[in-house]
């Protein structure tokens, strides 16, 4: 018998004692199986912390948490507008102050529970809770009183602009007019929350009760539901039978990947492992834009990718340490060594177009400068300095920015600096007790408008981490909230952000893209500025 025939007999064969099993055939990627079976695999970049949709501090949170819970109103997979998700309709009041929500009697938690206007109202009081410090509470405080709440100015809940008239109708009073209001209401922070399912795994108003780490403890109201949990590695969710639009969804399943190497994730999704990557590694851009550029995805994104600077610390509390260390900054030479997918150079904070506002054009290269403030300061050629710690989450695109900052400030101020990365869960941490110098971040736009950016670094905000305060910043953004006029609220705004930048508190590196791998076989996923995808109108097609 030749080796060809004998091949196929062994073939035939196995495939008989298998009952039929493929013995002979390549096994199928979880990618080509996923498009049989409607199942997503999607790279999320590091692991969750939490799958409270009040603790959500991250874009990685909101992809996740948008699956498993729903809002008052939904976004558009297109351009994210706002539209109806569990209420199906609403009003606004001629002054703008009033917002009446007609909520679906077909809503449904996913353990069946009715979803009732009074579970928002209660969902509203906890993420305000001052014990449980959401750190993105602010984004609730356009509603009437909810600032003085959460600030425990207020002691009665009862003032604060959220009630429930009935079942199904839930009223939101205002404290001025906000025309980006409707677009609030599909972050995590206003997700409504199970309060019955929290309570029974303990206080519903502190952090670390365990209700949403396993699918036996874990009710949501969103397309799908957690299936399991595997820390590390993967978050699944299936489709949800109790979701008031299920019908609607073509996915099944999706899972999450958690990884904590951008290598690691591109190499997953060139073995079949992943349908969409998270991000990309900066050295392997040009290999794709050469070999598969069907692939390669360079979308629009508002988001900054910056440093935040510890300025309780000594040596960096002085402003001129701070300016120097930012005009010692050649983010020209940076972008073009480093990136590939369309980023640019930062010259302010806020990317140019959000809102339709125009930043400052304060951010600069010029080393002669840096090293005149330098000596100013106390520290010529940085002598007197001590080695600056420049934390950042472990990543390889991280990994060489920090290298290169390092390299730069050696080369122009003679100042060292110590690269030291953590795991992002570890580096949150950090974040939230102070314990930096200089921490590498980033900030990807909660809607589109300038304030989601400059509202990060008033004195109160639980995102700003810095320690700085200045209260003439702190009025223009008081002063913008409460002006409808958009040239002069602009200008407002245009004030405030050039006092950020000369401060520095921050250093702003460039204003990225997204930068990522999608699989041909990806249908509804549309360029979206704030890089939200709306999972209930993706699909898989071969």
């Amino acid at each position: 018998m030749s080796r060809l025939l004998s091949r196929l007999f062994v073939c035939f064969v196995g495939a008989l004692l298998l009952l039929g099993a493929p013995a002979c055939t390549p096994r199928e990627t979880p990618v080509e199986q996923g498009i049989h079976t409607q199942t997503l695999h999607r790279g999320i970049g590091p692991d969750l912390a939490d799958l409270d949709p009040h603790l959500a501090s991250s874009l990685g949170d909101i992809h996740v948490l948008s699956a498993l819970f729903e809002g008052l109103v939904a976004e558009n997979p297109v351009d994210l507008s706002p539209v109806p998700g569990v209420a199906a309709s609403w009003d606004v009041s001629a002054d703008g102050l009033v917002y009446t929500f007609r909520l679906r009697p077909e809503a449904r938690w996913s353990d069946g529970r009715p979803l009732v206007a009074a579970d928002f109202v209660a969902s509203v009081r906890r993420a305000l809770s001052p014990a449980l410090a959401a750190p993105n509470a602010e984004l609730l405080y356009p509603v009437l009183n909810a600032e003085a709440y959460h600030k425990a100015r207020l002691a009665d809940f009862a003032a604060v602009g959220v009630s429930a008239p009935d079942a199904h109708t839930l009223r939101i009073a205002l404290e001025y007019p906000a025309a980006h209001f409707l677009a609030l209401l599909s972050h995590p922070i206003w997700f409504p929350v199970p309060l019955h399912a929290i309570a029974a795994a303990g206080p519903t108003d502190i952090r670390g009760n365990r209700w949403a780490t396993a699918p036996t403890t874990f009710v949501g109201n969103g397309p799908f539901v957690l299936r399991e949990w595997r820390r590390g590695q993967a978050i699944v969710a299936d489709a949800s039978p109790t979701y008031w639009d299920a019908k609607a969804l073509a996915l099944r399943s999706v899972f999450f990947h958690a990884f904590d190497s951008v290598d690691a994730e591109e190499r997953a999704y060139r073995a079949g492992q992943l349908h969409v990557t998270d991000s990309l590694p900066a050295g392997r851009v040009e290999a794709w834009r050469a070999e598969h550029p069907e692939q390669l995805r360079t979308d629009p994104f508002l988001d900054v990718y910056f440093y935040r600077i510890n300025t309780t610390r000594p040596f960096l509390n002085d402003v001129r340490v701070r300016r120097a260390l930012s005009l010692a900054l050649d983010r020209d030479a940076l972008v073009g060594a480093l990136l590939r997918g369309g980023q640019r150079l930062a010259t302010g904070f806020v990317p140019p177009g959000a809102g339709g506002y125009t930043p400052p054009v304060v951010l600069r290269h010029d080393a002669d400068a840096a090293r005149a403030l330098l000596t100013e300061a106390g520290y010529p050629g940085g002598a007197g300095l001590p080695v600056l710690d420049l934390l950042y989450n472990t990543s390889e695109n991280h990994r060489r920015i920090a290298e290169v900052l390092q390299q730069q400030w050696l080369a122009a101020l003679g100042v060292q600096t110590r690269l030291v990365n953590q795991d992002n869960a570890t580096l949150l941490d950090a974040r939230r007790s102070g314990d930096f110098q200089l921490l590498r971040s980033s900030w990807v736009a909660d809607y589109d408008d300038p304030v989601s950016f400059l509202a990060l670094f008033t004195a109160t905000s639980a995102q700003n981490f810095t320690g700085w305060g200045d209260p003439a910043y702190d009025q223009a953004l008081y002063a913008a909230s409460r002006t409808p006029d958009r040239a002069a609220r602009h200008a407002l705004l245009f004030t405030a952000e050039t006092r950020l930048l000369e401060a520095a508190p921050i250093l702003p590196v460039y204003v990225n893209t997204h930068v990522f791998l999608l699989h041909p076989a990806v249908r509804g996923w549309s360029p979206t500025r704030l890089d939200r995808h709306p999972l209930k109108a993706v699909r898989l097609e071969p």
